[in-house]
């Protein structure tokens, strides 16, 4: 483990958001810039770190890079149906997970049956690739094959509401909202810190092989955030096909999608944990709002999540997130 430093955070607050399936989060940093780094379970450490970073990668690939809950599932059928003919044949009856598998998933979740990164290895080209590992941790040949890469922001807010759901229901987190906010802030989560992930790629934004996303664009505007993609993927398609494309890309027929939607596997852990799976009290994809967290945060949270967001603008004075 030559290329990082793995250490344990002081602050226990990490212990609060360790759940049956996340265990042993751990810092790694860079040795060549400590101030970049990642919260990830050791089991990461031990199983993918290195096998990620000198994975082979092919010109062909096409990559999906996002802090978790940026609209990532939403980016994923987009980009797979704008890079595959828009084959609807196949997204309605192939799981998104086996057309556009997430890289490290079983180097994070405790007892995971199967080698994702494996299975991301062998995949038929084009590779379809999916992953919330930051910038410094993605292989090394990315920035030297430089493959197609489509990275998704979302507003922090509503990112760090949907964030603590994901938690509760996915993850099975039990503790409380106060303690998720204490280490969301402090970049004792999973994958933070969010600020550094996000801003990251902002500053390379403008690489021809880079496309930029935001989560509030596609809500706003889809037909020309698909547009947007199929230039970006070298594609070209009627606008009687665009129209049909965001019709199947809606929100609601994404969250209704069962090739999408990702209900069976939360329903499934749910239940192997002997626990009652109720999809009115929680979907995979929620409710896919821009200023959701208006009506969940009090005036404090919002205080509290404001100075957080500020700090962004000490990395990146140019970033401004979206709201």
């Amino acid at each position: 483990m030559n290329m990082c430093n793995i250490e344990k955070p002081v602050d226990q607050i990490v212990k609060s958001v360790e759940t049956k399936l996340i265990v042993d989060l751990v810092k790694i940093s860079s040795k060549d810039d400590k101030t970049k780094f990642c919260i990830m379970p050791r089991k990461f450490v031990n199983q993918d770190l290195e096998r990620i970073k000198n994975m082979d990668i092919f010109e062909d690939d096409i990559w999906v890079v996002t802090y978790p809950k940026c609209g990532t599932t939403w980016t994923q059928e987009m980009i797979w149906m704008i890079g595959s003919n828009i084959d609807y044949a196949t997204s309605l009856s192939v799981q998104l997970n086996d057309r556009f598998p997430f890289l490290e998933f079983s180097g994070i979740f405790e007892e995971f049956p199967t080698d994702t990164f494996e299975i991301c290895r062998n995949m038929k080209r084009p590779r379809y690739i999916k992953t919330h590992l930051p910038l410094f941790l993605l292989p090394d040949q990315l920035w030297t094959v430089k493959p197609k890469i489509i990275y998704t922001a979302r507003n922090p807010k509503d990112t760090f509401l949907s964030w603590f759901h994901h938690h509760r229901h996915f993850q099975l987190y039990k503790g409380n909202k106060n303690d998720f906010m204490n280490a969301f802030v402090k970049d004792l989560m999973m994958y933070s810190p969010m600020n550094e992930h996000i801003t990251e790629f902002w500053k390379i934004r403008n690489e021809p092989n880079i496309l930029f996303l935001f989560f509030e664009d596609m809500k706003r505007n889809l037909d020309q955030e698909v547009k947007k993609a199929m230039k970006f993927l070298n594609k070209n398609y009627s606008q009687e096909e665009v129209d049909k494309l965001c019709k199947h890309l809606s929100f609601e027929s994404i969250r209704d999608n069962k090739m999408v939607n990702k209900n069976e596997d939360v329903k499934s852990l749910k239940e192997s944990f002997g626990e009652k799976y109720d999809e009115n009290e929680f979907n995979f994809i929620r409710k896919g709002q821009v200023g959701g967290y208006k009506d969940e945060l009090s005036a404090e949270e919002n205080e509290i999540l404001d100075e957080y967001v500020e700090l962004s603008k000490i990395i990146e004075p140019s970033f401004e997130y979206k709201f």
